[in-house]
Order: C-alpha cells, then structure tokens, then sequence
C-alpha cells in the first residue's frame, strides 16, 4: 500500500442525518437534499465511534492439519454518537419511535420501545475532503444511559445506530474512501475508462470539462464514459456531450 497524504482524515465539521429506509446516498454529500433530514446539534467531544459483537474466531481442523481453516461468527455493528438536542424528534430518536407525544405536549417514554427504523448517513468534513458512512437500513436507539453531569457542559443523549442490510444486499453499511485519485483522461468505450489507473471518475458533466478525450478525434457510435452520478457522456471530436456517441 503506497503513501498517501490526502487519505489522510482531521474532522472540521460534520453532519448526522436520516431518511426513509432506503433512500439512496445523496448525489453531493456536502449539500445532502430532501428526504435526508439533520438529526441536530451533536456533541464535539465524542463525535463517532464504532462498536461490535460477535466475530468471534474458531479453528477448524482435520487429522493431518489441526489449522485447516478458521471460521468467523457473524459481528453487528453499532455506530455511536451524543445528540445534543432534546427536541421531540430527538427524544424519539433516544426513548422510541413509539413515544407518545401526550395532552400536555410533553413525551410519553414506553414501556415496550422500539427502535427508529431510518436510513443513516453521517458526513465528516475536513477542508476540501469529505468522508461518510451510509446506511441504506438502520435501527438508532439509546446506546448508553443518559446523565446531566454539571451545569458548564451541554447534556447529551447517546445514539447508537446499528446498521441492517436491506433486500438483497450483500452489505449492512458503505463508506467512501479518501484520496482517490483525480482523472486526467477518458478513453473511449462501451463503456470506456479514465486515466490513471484506479482515478476516480469525475462527478458529473461539469466536473468532466478537463478532461482529455483518447482519441481526439469523434468517437464512434455508442462509445460513452459513465460519470460519477450514474450519468454517460462522450467525445464528439471538440467537446463532451451529454449521453452516448452518435
């Protein structure tokens, strides 16, 4: 694995934010849009945190090889963080969706709670790089005991999310990797590919305009590159447009 400063993660700011269950990633993880709502004010000191059950190794053997192999129990996940916000969203978030909002307009905390069922998106900003977890299901829920420990400090409310996979998934959660490496060319295919290896593709059709094309001059019919929000564009022999070649 190669040296790389840019993969590097110092937290500036950040965000923690739900939607209905699965809602996709947003397009643009700085400026998230509806349906994905902000869970509030969190804390500054314990921002994020991650942890597991299970796991657990066993070695599987046979007479003529006592180490054959080793199997792992199944590990859940639970990500944690501190709201600091007591709104009745909040609330619902910490004692149940289930809560009662009663007569009085103060929350009712059941006896039989039940976790909020969301899809979870928590974004760490550190100057011009970004990095996110994403949870297409999760259950969030109290992840410790509340306590009002004195009266210089904000209190708090402990989450924790534990992320679930959804249909067909393979997986429970996503995060995207830090200091991919920006593309410089785009070779033409069905679909074609971007240099240098490994670069990420750019992130939309505006993101492509400084790119080089190979070759310069018009590709041929049907030829495209696939761009980071999913969408095609091509080389007409002076300039990208959008969709395939014609």
């Amino acid at each position: 694995m190669a040296l790389n400063d840019n993969a590097t993660l110092v937290v500036g700011s950040g965000n923690y934010l739900t939607a209905p269950v699965g809602t996709p990633i947003p397009d643009d993880l700085l400026v998230p849009v509806f349906p994905w709502q902000n869970v509030g004010h969190t804390s500054l000191e314990d921002l994020f945190g991650i942890t597991s059950e299970g796991g657990e190794a066993t070695t599987i053997g046979t007479l003529q090889n006592k180490s054959l192999r080793t199997k792992y129990s199944a590990r859940t996940e639970t990500m944690t963080f501190t709201l600091q916000q007591f709104d009745t969203p909040a609330l619902r978030l910490y004692f149940g969706a289930n809560a009662p909002l009663l007569p009085d307009g103060s929350i009712g905390v059941p006896n039989d709670p039940r976790p909020t069922e969301a899809a979870f998106l928590a974004i760490f900003i550190d100057g011009e790089s970004h990095f996110a977890f994403y949870a297409p299901k999760a259950e969030i829920y109290r992840a410790d005991d509340m306590a009002i420990a004195d009266t210089e400090s904000l209190a708090g409310l402990p989450l924790g999310v534990k992320p679930m996979v959804l249909g067909t998934n393979t997986w429970t959660y996503a995060v995207t990797p830090l200091g991919g490496t920006v593309a410089t060319g785009a070779s033409a295919g069905t679909p074609g590919s971007f240099t240098p290896v490994e670069a990420v593709a750019p992130a939309d059709f505006v993101a492509l305009a400084s790119v080089i094309a190979t070759p310069t001059a018009k590709w041929a019919t049907g030829e495209h590159v696939v761009l980071g929000d999913g969408s095609k564009a091509a080389w007409d022999g002076t300039k990208w447009v959008v969709g395939t070649a014609v």
